[in-house]
């Protein structure tokens, strides 16, 4: 979290400028001579020649009538930024797709609990985050919801601030299962990530939290089991883990684990930062201010445990000069960047340089986030990165890598050159980077919200201080959602922002938005969406398109590989073009999203054919399949 748009209080300033500098000597009313002048050089003059003098008179009017005949232009400001220009018509060529904010009707009322009591503690406007899974194994997806606590020094919530697990009826309606699930504790979640780590068929869960990771195994009949100690997961009991993924990392058919750490955090370091906003007094305090630390990289070992290997994984960076862990991670993105069958993982990080872990096919990892062009933004400088997903947008060849920053900066949209792993940022050129720089960016994802064949990109918005406005008037505390439409555009920008007209009002109700997922529950083809907000409740959001647009979802069953095929790479071929997708549930900020793969066809759009590579190299080639159904695909023998 950068905090280039706040007002740092005067026990942190800033070193001013050359013109503030002179600001406060004027307004001070310093005696201190501001204009130079050499007093013996005038004094001889005067002495030597009233002729001089006079040319020294002269010259000077005649500078000043010229200057006033011909001011300088001001260059424009730095603000300002030089983005492609979007033509009335392009804009008008959105398509009207309603989202309904359904939440109530739904049966969510789940409120997220931050555990905020105004001591200003840096995890309480971080946390808020969700899942789409389908926990019982009926084909509806199902949504579980991260909570955070009272802190262990207050007095306990009333009613408990546990997790939460909703069952969906397959229409869209959920009931709370959480009472007797297991999951119904109380801790300070974060994050999680969905995976079925032993493939006993039934999608197992990790939540990331503050000072102590939870392992639960999915038992079935809605039954959750700790299982933390006997997996090993659990982390020191002092980290604050946040997104986090399972992977196959080396191909042998089991999924491992990547947990992303913030920084090294207590309340104490917290206190003892003591930042402060000029307007508001105690704030939350800058990622700068507290050390860096070490993600954690778990091996699946296939008998219910797991061993940290993220030292010998060559996952833990160092600062070159002091030695001390660098990472400040909020966001990880599982991918192959190089279509070589193995997943690699790119991680954003706050204040600090993005990494971009390349697999070297023995479990191990190279780091290369400077030489592929992700590490920092176009001028060398990092940013408060949060959420981060990945896509093939253009539906060929070239990979997408969104990541959401700070307010003022804008999402980056790192994508791939003709050069093998390398990107260069085109967020403005493809439209989604001017448009989004004021709002602080979490919850980041590509989908196909319309159906059309291309993917689109949803931001989940909402800054860190309630009283932000005060110093910031171009801020606010809630912030709505934004929504950019892929028009396939070749020249131009890609990427539209929609407006409220063509989706409705209630996709762009302010929040404080954090984490963020979709899936399609009410098994109509198209994709819902839901934003969760910290310290608030979450907004279903109902995907209402009535386009007549074909769509097709594959679910992967793996054999050899993990049971999810989680990291299988999927290809689709209608009316000529082709559009790809990877199994994975990790989108965004701190959530996940369905497992199974929305293909948009367009109106009268078949599927031509279908390839898929598995996790370990098995290639499978599929004919025609029938559209708006959904398929379940099984690895062969």
């Amino acid at each position: 979290m950068s905090r280039k748009d706040e007002t740092p209080s005067p026990r942190r300033p800033s070193p001013p400028s050359r013109e503030e500098d002179l600001l406060i000597v004027d307004e001070a009313g310093d005696e201190e001579v501001v204009e130079h002048y050499d007093d013996a050089i005038i004094g001889r003059a005067f002495k030597g020649s009233l002729v001089v003098l006079a040319v020294l008179i002269a010259g000077g009017v005649g500078a000043f009538l010229y200057l006033k005949r011909k001011p300088e232009v001001a260059p424009p400001p730095l603000a300002d930024l030089s983005a492609p220009q979007v033509p009335p018509s392009a804009v008008s060529e959105i398509p009207a797709v309603r989202f309904t904010d359904i939440t109530r009707e739904a049966g969510i009322t789940f409120t997220h609990n931050s555990g905020a009591y105004g001591d200003k503690l840096l995890p309480e406007s971080m946390g808020g985050s969700v899942a789409f899974l389908d926990f019982d194994a009926d084909g509806d997806q199902d949504l579980f919801f991260v909570n955070s606590c009272n802190w262990s020094w207050r007095e306990p919530a009333e009613p408990p601030s546990t997790q939460a697990l909703y069952e969906n009826d397959g229409s869209g309606h959920f009931r709370d299962v959480t009472a007797g699930s297991g999951l119904d504790v109380v801790f300070y979640g974060q994050g999680c990530a969905v995976g079925d780590y032993d493939n006993d068929g039934l999608p197992d869960l990790f939540i990331s939290a503050v000072h102590g990771n939870r392992l639960y195994h999915n038992l079935g009949h809605g039954k959750f089991v700790d299982v933390t100690q006997e997996a090993g997961v659990g982390g020191s009991g002092q980290d604050w883990s946040t997104s986090c993924a399972f992977l196959d990392v080396d191909n042998d058919g089991r999924l491992d684990l990547f947990v992303c750490n913030y920084v090294q955090w207590s309340r104490e370091i917290d206190m003892e930062v003591g930042y402060k906003l000029v307007g508001i007094g105690r704030a939350y305090g800058q990622p700068r201010d507290f050390p860096g630390t070490f993600p954690f990289l778990y091996h699946n070992e296939g008998n219910g445990r797991f061993v940290d290997v993220s030292k010998w994984a060559g996952v833990q960076v160092k600062n070159p000069i002091t030695g001390v862990p660098m990472a400040k991670s909020l966001g990880v993105a599982p991918v192959d960047l190089d279509a070589d069958g193995w997943l690699d993982l790119v991680v954003a990080n706050d204040t600090v340089q993005n990494y971009v872990f390349h697999n070297n096919h023995d479990g191990t990892f190279a780091e290369i986030g400077a030489l592929s062009g992700i590490a920092f933004d176009s001028y060398g400088q990092t940013r408060g990165a949060m959420g981060i997903d990945t896509a093939r947008f253009r539906n060929d060849d070239t990979l997408g890598i969104a990541i959401g920053n700070f307010a003022n900066e804008m999402t980056a949209l790192y994508v791939s050159q003709r050069k093998e792993l390398t990107f260069a940022d085109e967020a403005i050129i493809e439209g989604v980077g001017p448009a989004s720089r004021m709002l602080l960016k979490f919850g980041i994802f590509f989908f196909d919200y319309d159906l059309d064949g291309r993917l689109d990109v949803m931001t989940a918005n909402g800054h860190l201080e309630t009283d932000i406005s005060k110093v910031q008037e171009s801020q606010t505390y809630a912030q709505p959602a934004q929504l950019f439409w892929n028009a396939g555009a070749r020249r131009g920008p890609r990427f539209l922002a929609v407006p409220p007209a063509k989706c409705g009002e209630d996709l762009f109700q302010p929040m404080v938005g954090r984490g963020s997922a979709y899936a399609d529950i009410d098994g109509d083809g198209d994709l819902d969406v839901i934003l969760v907000q910290t310290g608030g409740p979450p907004m279903l959001l109902r995907n209402d398109q009535d386009l007549g647009r074909n769509w097709i979802r594959l679910r992967l069953v793996g054999k050899h590989g993990n049971r999810d095929g989680i990291g299988a790479e999927v290809v689709l071929r209608s009316r000529g073009v082709s559009q790809s997708r990877t199994v994975v549930p990790t989108h965004g900020y701190l959530s996940q999203s369905e497992l199974p793969l929305t293909f948009g066809l367009g109106k009268g759009g078949e599927v031509d054919g279908v390839e898929i590579l598995w996790p370990g190299g098995k290639q499978q080639s599929l004919g025609r399949l029938e559209p708006n159904q959904v398929h379940v695909i099984t690895e062969p023998e």
